[in-house]
């Protein structure tokens, strides 16, 4: 028999019916009714039916006293009551204490908008299973990712986020006092990880903050979120990062299935498919032409894909191949970084790719230009000024190999996975450019 101070998960109550445990947890709801106190007390496993007939006892006062999410610990015996809705189960209590009595009126209720709840974001997470478990998908969806990495011999990296220089453009960067000169917030490890191929580490991922200087208030942009981000060295061409990425997603969403697609469908209402392999692939001209002859139209005649176009050529590819996955190849030159790498007979277009994942962009990668040359050829092409890349610069100067990679958000697949309006949904606490508390 468990002795009575040890703590009983909610969702473990089942096996000790009969027995005095002791359960943890907040005050859910409070029913006090003339003869009967019904309290139900939730932890991140379930919630449970606390029954106690009044006695004019401590404990009735105790209970009496008691506020909604007062943090509380219970000690009780588990007893078998098939009216009770709660799994059939309830506590008779023989103690209570009151770890910590929550103030009343609480911040925030089942009515609160999503601003106000951002400002109380633990109580938004402790009171909404949703919320509960999109962290623990989180938590799956990465597990899945790095088994598939380690599995392909991939050597995890943690990469500075302080930078000296402000990365190839300067554009889109914290600023930040450095002792007695500047630094910056790195805004993506992509340098970092070409420094680790040069290295002689064959495969590199890392997950971990990135930080975005974008004054972007849409649902799907924030200044500092996770990535995930991958690099491989010795490929033959693009081709083999896009393999990576299809077969690590694959397993990382049959893991998310297999563990949470039943709660998954219940809290959020989304089946979660595992997608075939290969994805479909389809390259920015084809995507372009395909969009103008659907009479898309995008605003101040921009190339690259807008919202609107992500999501009709995604819908497009669904409706012709029932795949929600699709690869988009082969931007031009005035679209991607000048360390991207270009096709020898075509010039004017990357070996890069986009990922969208149901009309969303979650993934941009390519194959990098590992040529010390034509990485200084293709900067003054662009304009850029390489003094301050000489650190980046000379990884390419000794032998360096042909390698390419990826980055990947994890609240945009969340978002996608969960089907969330916003990414402020997605990650814990959301940072954009009108929020930095809490």
């Amino acid at each position: 028999m468990i002795h009575p101070t040890t703590r009983v998960l909610v969702a473990d109550l089942r096996e000790h019916v009969g027995h005095t445990v002791s359960i943890c947890g907040w005050v859910n709801t409070l029913r006090l009714q003339r003869r009967m106190q019904f309290v139900l007390v939730r932890d991140h496993t379930g919630t449970a039916q606390v029954t106690h007939k009044r006695d004019e006892s401590e404990l009735e006062s105790q209970l009496e006293g008691l506020t909604g999410e007062s943090a509380v610990r219970i000690v009780g015996r588990v007893v078998d009551n098939p009216i009770v809705k709660l799994g059939g189960l309830e506590i008779i209590p023989e103690s209570i204490e009151i770890v910590n009595r929550a103030e009343t009126p609480l911040p925030i209720d089942e009515h609160t908008g999503l601003e106000q709840r951002l400002d109380w974001r633990f109580l938004d997470v402790r009171r909404r299973p949703t919320a509960q478990l999109l962290f623990a998908v989180q938590t799956t969806l990465e597990q899945g990712m790095r088994e598939y990495a380690y599995g392909q011999g991939c050597t995890e990296m943690h990469t500075p986020k302080l930078m000296g220089t402000a990365s190839e453009s300067g554009a889109e960067v914290f600023k930040l006092g450095y002792f007695d000169r500047s630094a910056y917030l790195a805004q993506s490890p992509q340098f970092f990880k070409q420094m680790a191929i040069a290295a002689g580490i064959d495969k590199v991922f890392e997950i971990g903050p990135v930080f975005r200087a974008e004054p972007s208030f849409t649902s799907r942009h924030a200044t500092e979120f996770t990535g995930v981000d991958v690099e491989l060295a010795w490929i033959t061409d693009v081709e083999d990062v896009m393999v990576f990425e299809e077969q690590m997603l694959t397993h990382a969403i049959t893991k998310v299935a297999n563990v949470h697609g039943e709660a998954i469908q219940e809290h959020f209402g989304i089946e979660v498919l595992v997608p075939q392999t290969p994805f479909p692939r389809i390259t920015m001209a084809e995507a372009q032409e395909i969009l103008h002859a659907k009479g898309w139209d995008p605003e101040g005649g921009k190339e690259d894909l807008d919202p609107e176009g992500e999501r009709r050529i995604a819908a497009h590819i669904q409706e012709q191949t029932g795949h929600e996955f699709v690869f988009v190849t082969h931007y031009p030159t005035s679209m991607r970084p000048f360390y991207h790498m270009r096709p020898a007979d075509r010039p004017d277009l990357t070996l890069s790719f986009d990922l969208l994942w149901k009309g969303l962009e979650v993934t941009t990668g390519a194959q990098r230009e590992h040529r010390y040359d034509m990485l200084l050829k293709q900067a003054a092409e662009d304009g850029i000024n390489t003094e301050p890349l000489q650190d980046y610069l000379n990884s390419f100067r000794f032998g360096c190999p042909p390698h390419g990679g990826l980055g990947m958000g994890l609240g945009r697949m969340l978002m996608v996975m969960l089907g969330l309006d916003s990414i402020r949904e997605a990650t814990f606490l959301f940072r954009g450019p009108n929020r930095l508390t809490p």
